[in-house]
């Protein structure tokens, strides 16, 4: 069957660059946005019960821009005052200079990693002494807590925002001939929207590993799977199959 829409999980992206744009433009498809899930934040309340004194911490990992968001949300609600000697340990570039929106960049001790969270594991092994603070979302991928464990360094893990189903149901009668996933939380999302979900003649694109086992996990078949060499890109390889399918 020919792709004339998609459906992809993710907002409407803020750039008038974005390769979603392109696609649909070149290949004369439709391509939707919605968020499948959402970030609340924690009360400061919910913060105090898990026993979070934030004048404790010396050093704060942070793996995402929603990380940092609600660290200083709670801090804010909190009345702590960030000490301006508290270290910053990001996973990437793109969340150390997201960072500058609170603090003053260059008067800020800030290390960067690599875009993995091992490279940053890497910068974490030179600073020991210190006492973590992870602020971090109710889904925590498990190797981030095995790499700070096998460090045995002082971390606490602290859940300041959480990832919440999405209300989808007018989507109920709304047919899409690929919907696009990026994490195991937007399947779950779904599945929680529509119990009774039928694959049916729909394509299901998925990004990553951990994506591709939650869809077959839920009995779904994957059509695309992303990363690949050829196709490193979700654009990439939704590209690539509209070519193969809609020549037929």
């Amino acid at each position: 069957m020919k792709v004339k829409t998609i459906l992809v999980s993710q907002p409407t992206p803020k750039s008038e660059n974005s390769p979603y744009f392109e696609l649909a433009s070149k290949q004369k498809v439709k391509i939707d946005f919605r968020s499948f899930i959402h970030v609340e934040g924690a009360t400061s309340k919910e913060i105090r019960v898990q026993k979070i004194d934030l004048s404790y911490y010396s050093a704060i990992i942070f793996t995402s821009r929603n990380a940092v968001d609600h660290f200083f949300r709670i801090a804010d609600e909190l009345r702590y005052t960030v000490p301006d000697e508290l270290k910053y340990f990001c996973e990437s570039e793109a969340i150390a200079f997201y960072l500058q929106k609170y603090v003053v960049y260059r008067k800020r001790k800030i290390y960067v990693g690599k875009k993995t969270f091992p490279e940053l594991v890497k910068l974490l092994k030179k600073h020991k002494s210190e006492t973590f603070l992870l602020p971090c979302s109710d889904k925590l991928m498990p190797l981030i807590p095995e790499e700070l464990n096998a460090l045995e360094i002082n971390w606490t893990k602290a859940v300041f925002y959480k990832t919440v189903v999405s209300d989808l149901s007018d989507l109920e009668n709304v047919f899409y001939d690929i919907l696009v996933f990026f994490s195991p939380s937007g399947i779950d999302s779904l599945f929680k929207n529509f119990p009774k979900f039928k694959q049916n003649e729909t394509r299901i694109a998925v990004f990553g590993n951990s994506t591709v086992a939650a869809a077959e996990e839920a009995g779904l078949k994957c059509n695309i799977k992303v990363p690949t060499p050829e196709t490193p890109s979700m654009t990439m390889a939704l590209e690539k199959y509209i070519l193969d399918v809609n020549k037929k």
